[in-house]
This record gives structure tokens, C-alpha cells and sequence, in this order.
């Protein structure tokens, strides 16, 4: 499917699609809670008792953000070390690995990117439990793997995926919870208050016109926000074209900080937990460096920045808060992409399956 099939009649009333899918994320979170946890716990349970000693994780693009969303998870929360794969040494070099009790997760809205496929094929045919976290049982990738996760996110028209990530997290948290035996009950808050936030349409509107002709942006964080910076960097990027560089605040010290002045916007996304507070020397920096600082996160820390959208996190787990920082983002880039006159529904030269070997 080409960007401008995607657009079809839609093309007259641009943003209309991705409007309705970021809309949709409420009732897809509550989908997942009420009829998908069942079969995540018990893929988690079987998974468990065959006492993986190692985590990979296999995705791209937004799935791979997802992915790295994972890996904290994985990490924190049940102490198994995990890595991200690079597919090019199984499906370019041929290397094979011993994978023998190493569990395999691909993450992948399609299911259906070939190098997905093949480097799953390899991991479980060297000996890894394999699961595929998609939005299609039915793909070729769900086929491959020893155990499949629906995110259950129902189709996504628009090329920039919004529902289909978060409902990647969700599904991510209630595995990895089901793993360590956890009741995943700091998930059950999420779809009201995405309800909440989606209703702040204007307020994000209004933040977006800072960003209108911007030349480029810097999006950090750390800690569990440090893949919202990333998912949010890249929709930035996709959708208006503005060159968005993501970074952890720390890598942000070891460097990149040069590139920032009073004039370079500057995009925060601080957890309401220890991320934030591991954020808060790289905050202090760019303060004083005069940047253009907007925050994403408690009222606390956006009293604090030139301007910012404040999230709702008391009482909300850290660990879960991705699953809402993520959404005023996605309407940033949309928004930005309206006012540059461009059409968030069909950005240029992408497809909705983007096959990679």
C-alpha cells in the first residue's frame, strides 16, 4: 500500500483517520483488560514455568519502542536480563546462536515483515520459547511462533500507528506481570484516564503552535519514559517531517547538550517516579541553558518550564505511566502536522507494512 492509496478519499479532511484511531485508544485499552488479560496471564503463566534464564527482544519502528518499553519491564521488574536483536546477523550474515532456554518476544503490529518472520523461525529453531505480540493472529509471524499475544487493537488504517502502541504496552505490562505472578491491577485506571486526556484536545493544540515552524526538536527522558521520548520523536518525525532526536537525559549530558540554545525547542517527557528523578540534573541543565523547555508530566515539574501538558499521575504506577505519556504526544504530532499543511494520514514515501528482509 502506497502513502497515497492510504489517503484515498479521506485526502479532502487530512488527519482524519489517525484523529479516529488515537480517539479509539480508550476502548481498546479496556478491550485488552477485560477479554485479553485471561490469555496473556496464561501464555505468561506456561512461559514461566519453562524458567527462561535471558530476554530477547526482536521489533522496529514503533514496535521496537514498544520493545524497549519491554526491556525495562523485564529488567525492574523481574530481574531477567534482556537485549534487543539486531535481525541483519540471522537474516544478512547467517549467524546462528544457541538460544537453548533464551525466550524470543517479537513484537510487530503486521506480523508480516519478512525479516521478522525469518530471525523468529531461526531463534526458535535454535531452541528459544518464541512469542509474537501482534495485532494479526492470523500473520505469518503469529505462525512461526510457539505462542502468540492479540493487542487486539482492531484494524489500523492511518500509517502513523497510535492505538497499536499503546495497546503493545499494555499488553507488554500485563505479560510481564503475569511472568513474576503480579495481578497487573496498576493497569486498570489507564482507559478512564486516556479518556481524560483525549478530551484535552485543545490544550495540546495550543502547545502545538510553539512547534509550527520549527527546524528541529530534541525529545528526552529517562528511565520508563525514555521509549515514550522515542515513540514520540519518531511520530514527530513521520508525520510533520520535522527532524526529532531522541535521548536519554543522560546520553543528552554526554554531548548532544552542545547543540541546544535558547532557541531550540525542547521536548521533556519526566515520569512521576524514579525516572523523573534520575531526569532532574539533565532539567536543571537545560534550564540553564536557556532552552526552550516544554515538560510532559507532573504539575510539579510543568510550573517549573516554559510551557508543558500536565499528566495525571498520582496513584498511577510508574511502571504503566508510559501507557499515558505517550498519548498527548501523538496528538502533538498530529496537530503540528495540520498547522504545517501537511496530511498526518498519508505521510510521503511510507507504507502501513514496511518489509524488511
Amino acid at each position: 500500500m502506497t502513502a497515497k492509496t492510504a489517503a484515498g478519499p479521506q485526502s479532502e479532511q487530512p488527519g482524519r483517520i489517525m484523529s479516529r484511531e488515537m480517539a479509539e485508544q480508550p476502548e481498546v485499552l479496556r478491550r485488552i483488560l477485560e477479554s485479553g488479560a485471561p490469555r496473556i496471564r496464561e501464555v505468561a503463566e506456561q512461559i514461566a514455568a519453562k524458567k527462561p534464564r535471558f530476554v530477547l527482544l526482536t521489533a522496529r519502528g514503533t514496535s521496537d519502542n514498544a520493545a524497549l518499553y519491554a526491556k525495562y519491564l523485564l529488567e525492574i521488574r523481574l530481574g531477567i536480563p534482556c537485549g534487543l536483536t539486531s535481525m541483519s546477523t540471522t537474516t544478512a550474515y547467517g549467524a546462528r546462536q544457541d538460544l537453548t532456554d533464551v525466550l524470543v518476544v517479537t513484537v510487530s503490529q503486521s506480523g508480516g515483515s519478512p525479516d521478522l518472520v525469518a530471525s523468529t523461525k531461526a531463534a526458535r529453531e535454535a531452541g528459544a520459547i518464541t512469542v509474537a505480540v501482534t495485532n494479526n493472529p492470523d500473520s505469518a509471524l503469529a505462525a512461526v511462533s510457539e505462542y502468540h499475544i492479540d493487542i487486539m487493537a482492531g484494524p489500523e488504517k492511518a500509517l502513523p500507528a497510535t492505538k497499536t502502541y499503546t495497546a503493545s504496552l499494555l499488553a507488554l505490562y500485563l505479560f510481564v506481570e503475569g511472568l513474576r505472578g503480579g495481578d497487573g491491577s496498576a493497569a486498570n485506571p489507564l482507559p478512564d484516564l486516556a479518556e481524560k486526556l483525549l478530551a484535552r484536545h485543545d490544550e495540546v493544540r495550543a502547545l502545538a503552535s510553539r512547534y509550527r515552524f520549527a527546524e528541529r526538536m530534541v525529545i528526552t527522558s529517562r528511565g520508563y519514559g525514555y521509549p515514550t521520548a522515542k515513540e514520540a520523536a519518531l511520530k514527530l518525525m513521520e508525520t510533520s517531517y520535522i527532524p526529532a532526536l531522541s535521548y536519554s537525559g543522560a546520553d543528552l549530558l554526554h554531548g548532544p547538550l552542545a547543540m541546544v540554545d535558547n532557541i531550540s525547542p525542547v521536548i521533556a517527557v519526566v515520569t512521576d517516579g524514579k525516572g523523573g528523578e534520575a531526569l532532574q540534573p539533565v532539567l536543571d541543565r537545560l534550564r540553564g541553558r536557556g532552552a526552550d523547555l516544554v515538560v510532559i508530566g507532573p504539575q510539579a515539574q510543568v510550573e517549573q518550564a516554559s510551557a508543558g501538558f500536565v499528566l495525571p499521575t498520582e496513584s498511577v504506577a510508574e511502571e504503566v505511566q508510559p501507557i499515558l505519556e505517550i498519548i498527548p504526544l501523538q496528538l502533538l504530532a498530529y496537530e503540528v502536522t495540520i498547522a504545517r499543511g501537511q496530511d498526518p494520514d498519508a505521510p510521503r514515501a511510507l507504507a502501513k507494512v514496511t518489509e524488511t528482509r
